[in-house]
């Protein structure tokens, strides 16, 4: 049977930006169904992790290893935290923790609504049996790119997605680790190097979990953010 082991004497995060969790050992117990698509990871604060270094985003812990660039995603009106994107050569995967119930299934129903938009668009999607379980692989239409004979243009993306104790940890990769198999695998450790800090606040399923950023993240967020905005001021008044 799959199974994951819970920590006992040691917490998943030391003091810091940047930390690392015990080696696991033995078999662990499993949560749920789903548990069975993420023995490897992504893992639960409560349960042992692989020995790796760590950025602390609040709800999420990403890995901050040599080749990966982590990227803060911020939704520009609201000036809100909405993901975390880690690039690794020329692939990316953008991540977002969400609550979820206690029970299973939400990844499923996401899929469907990501199915819906996608062909909302005009793109095309299809399922597929991949290492986290069910995901979507699409091509999704980019806007203004034709070919040579007007015909739409397309990117390659998978939507990946695990449930689990109380929460949901969804992927969209794109790049070569959406299209080219050799890269995949790449793609999907990074994943399952990821660490979800669910917290006991009640949280309604759904609902983005909150990510924070380090103090020397967030000033440097600031600064270029006021450098953006110096440019667009002066870029009108050159109108």
């Amino acid at each position: 049977m799959f199974g994951r082991r819970n920590k006992k004497s040691q917490q998943d995060g030391a003091a810091g930006d940047v930390e690392a969790v015990a080696q696991p050992s033995g078999a662990p117990e499993p949560n749920k169904n789903e548990d069975r698509y993420r023995v490897q990871g992504p893992w639960d604060a409560a349960e042992d992790a692989p020995e790796v270094s760590r950025l602390d985003l609040g709800s999420i812990r990403v890995p901050v290893e040599q080749g990966i660039e982590v990227q803060i995603n911020v939704a520009q009106k609201q000036q809100k935290i909405i993901g975390v994107t880690l690039v690794s050569g020329k692939s990316a995967i953008q991540v977002q923790p969400f609550a979820a119930p206690k029970s299973s299934g939400l990844w499923d129903e996401m899929r469907e609504e990501l199915r819906g938009q996608v062909t909302g668009q005009g793109g095309k999607v299809e399922d597929f049996d991949g290492t986290f379980g069910p995901e979507l692989r699409a091509v999704i239409p980019v806007e203004g790119k034709k070919n040579e004979q007007g015909q739409q243009l397309g990117q390659r993306v998978r939507f990946i997605g695990v449930d689990g104790p109380r929460w949901i940890l969804r992927g969209v990769v794109r790049g070569e680790g959406a299209s080219k198999p050799e890269v995949m695998a790449q793609i999907e450790e990074i994943f399952q190097k990821i660490v979800v800090v669910r917290g006991e606040q009640p949280v309604p399923p759904r609902d983005l979990l909150e990510i924070k950023v380090p103090p020397e993240i967030q000033k440097s967020m600031e600064t270029a953010k006021k450098a953006q905005q110096s440019q667009e001021e002066a870029d009108a008044g050159s109108d």
